[in-house]
């Protein structure tokens, strides 16, 4: 039996929508299917999906050159001026200079007339003064994962023998923030553990000075829920991350962006979502392995075998047809895509259902709330709150006659 989305008639959703598909922006590269840390919460390898180990271990140059090719017709198709392109593994620097540099230049050249904002997204294991001057030289940007305090990133981030990791990503992350090479730092990514303290989470993370972090929750879905998701506490993951925002939002000064709670604030005010995380805005990312198959997010992985698959390759296929995939339409319906549950909330506009694969339920596909309902609720009641009265303080206090009118 067919899950949701997969008995969709794209283009007719299309239409009943009144919407167009919205040409992919962002293209992420797997150069690499292997990694050097062994996570074990990482949904390549510890979830649902193991077609990892069928891969090839490293891209080839011409699958770069088939990708590159690819990516230039649609972007011709579309006329965009600028695209993302996202390095990524398994651990991407396994990948090696050569074929890093190789893909960032092939696609470059591919587009001369587009811009192509390229970041890589490491482990940090491997990053060296060597690779540090390979993308100052690239113009290519650099996220490092890191949890916290060295107890909190080496309770899941360690090597195959397992010993800890957070020693080596430390001295990387310094290295990265130092002034030589601070111009390259995107910032960091940490996942989300409800055993540790969230601001001392945040403050750990701080220390390094990231002009940007990414609190990812734990993925999970109603078949498989995340850790922490009992009856014990009221939307655990929700209090967690109002912890956080309380801090940062209530410091004197900005110490760094927080994206997740930056789209909820933008949401809250009138804005458009700029992630996957959170609003309604259609998609626009796709992601090519290192076999040059053509798949939707990665994190779909998390949720059962050969949900991110889109059976397309970079050999016999372009970009457009796959924005006709199920999958990648219904994450271009906004409210329609929705289910019902969703669409009579009033937060799902700010929300818009959660992340798609948070949503997953066997045998009724991705038709429901996400797993993180709760929490999510939790979290933008909190900042509206806050919000509000900030605005009311500040209309207040203009009002108020002056001493000197008094």
């Amino acid at each position: 039996m067919a899950e949701w989305p997969e008995d969709v008639d794209a283009a007719a959703a299309l239409a009943a929508a009144g919407l167009r598909p919205v040409p992919f922006r962002q293209f992420i590269l797997k150069v690499h299917s292997r990694c050097d840390l062994r996570c074990d919460y990482c949904y390549i390898y510890e979830h649902a999906d193991q077609s990892w180990r069928e891969q090839p271990r490293r891209m080839s140059l011409h699958t770069v050159d088939q990708t590159a090719r690819r990516i230039a017709q649609h972007v011709e198709r579309n006329r965009q001026d600028s695209i993302e392109l996202i390095l990524h593994g398994g651990e991407p620097l396994l990948a090696g200079a050569e074929l890093l540099a190789y893909a960032v230049t092939r696609i470059r050249a591919a587009v001369p007339d587009t811009r192509v904002r390229a970041t890589i997204q490491t482990n940090g294991l491997r990053l060296d003064e060597k690779h540090l001057g390979l993308f100052d030289l690239l113009g290519v940007t650099v996220g490092v994962s890191m949890d916290g305090t060295a107890a909190m990133h080496d309770r899941h981030r360690r090597r195959a023998d397992r010993s800890g990791s957070h020693a080596a990503v430390a001295a990387a992350v310094r290295r990265l923030a130092g002034p030589a090479w601070r111009h390259l730092f995107a910032g960091l990514l940490c996942t989300i553990d409800l055993r540790n303290d969230p601001v001392e989470t945040y403050e750990a993370l701080l220390e390094f000075q990231p002009p940007a972090i990414d609190l990812l929750l734990p993925h999970g879905n109603w078949t498989t829920p995340p850790p922490g998701r009992d009856a014990s506490q009221a939307a655990p993951y929700g209090r967690w991350l109002c912890a956080v925002f309380d801090r940062w939002y209530g410091a004197p000064r900005r110490d760094t962006g927080i994206r997740l709670l930056e789209e909820v604030i933008n949401l809250l005010l009138g804005g458009r979502s700029r992630s996957e995380q959170i609003g309604l805005s259609p998609s626009a990312t796709v992601v090519v392995a290192t076999d040059g198959g053509i798949e939707q997010s990665d994190v779909l992985k998390s949720v059962r075998h050969g949900a991110a698959a889109t059976g397309l390759n970079v050999a016999t296929s372009g970009f457009d047809e796959v924005l006709l995939a199920p999958g990648i339409v219904a994450r271009q319906l906004g409210v329609a895509a929705l289910c019902g549950v969703c669409r009579d909330c009033g937060e799902h506009r700010v929300c818009g259902g959660g992340l798609y694969a948070h949503r997953y339920r066997r045998g009724s596909g991705f038709s429901n709330p996400s797993v993180y309902c709760d929490d999510l609720k939790y979290l933008i009641r909190h900042v509206r709150a806050r919000l509000r009265a900030d605005l009311s303080a500040a209309v207040a206090a203009r009002s108020a006659p002056s001493d000197a009118a008094a």
